[in-house]
C-alpha cells in the first residue's frame, strides 16, 4: 500500500463516528439514589421536587398540583432526553436559569446517559 493510500484509510477511518457509549440503566437507578430524596414516580405524590411519572413528553411546569419556579415556567419546553441531558447538565443556564431546584448539575456525561437511560423506563 502506497503512502497516499495509507492516508487516506487512516483519514477515512478518522472521520468515521465513534459508536456511542452504552447506556446502562441499571447504573441509572443508582444514580437516581440522589435525585429520590426529592421525586417521586407515584403521580399522586409530588415531593420537595414533582413526580417524574411522565416525564418525556410532557410541557415543562405541567404537573398539577406543583407550585413551579418562574424559570420553569417560562422554560415552555416540552421534555426530551436531549433536553433533560442539558438540563442535568447544567440546571441553571438556558431556559432553566434562575429555578429553585437546588442541585448544581451532573458533569459527567456517561452519568447524564445512565440516569435518562434509567427514566426512559421508570417514568412511563
Amino acid at each position: 500500500m502506497t503512502a497516499t493510500y495509507r492516508f487516506m484509510a487512516i483519514a477515512a477511518a478518522m472521520a468515521m463516528p465513534l459508536p456511542a457509549t452504552a447506556q446502562d440503566a441499571t447504573r441509572g437507578k443508582m444514580v437516581f439514589e440522589q435525585c429520590a430524596a426529592c421525586h417521586s414516580f407515584d403521580p399522586t405524590q409530588n415531593n420537595v421536587g414533582p413526580h417524574l411519572k411522565g416525564l418525556f413528553g410532557r410541557k415543562s411546569a405541567s404537573v398539577e398540583d406543583f407550585t413551579y419556579s418562574p424559570a420553569l415556567r417560562r422554560a415552555n419546553i416540552t421534555w426530551t432526553p436531549e433536553l433533560l441531558d442539558d438540563f442535568l447538565k447544567a440546571p441553571q443556564e438556558g431556559p432553566f436559569r434562575a429555578n429553585r431546584m437546588p442541585f448544581s448539575g451532573m458533569p459527567d456525561a456517561k452519568e447524564r446517559a445512565d440516569l435518562i437511560a434509567y427514566l426512559k423506563e421508570a417514568t412511563k
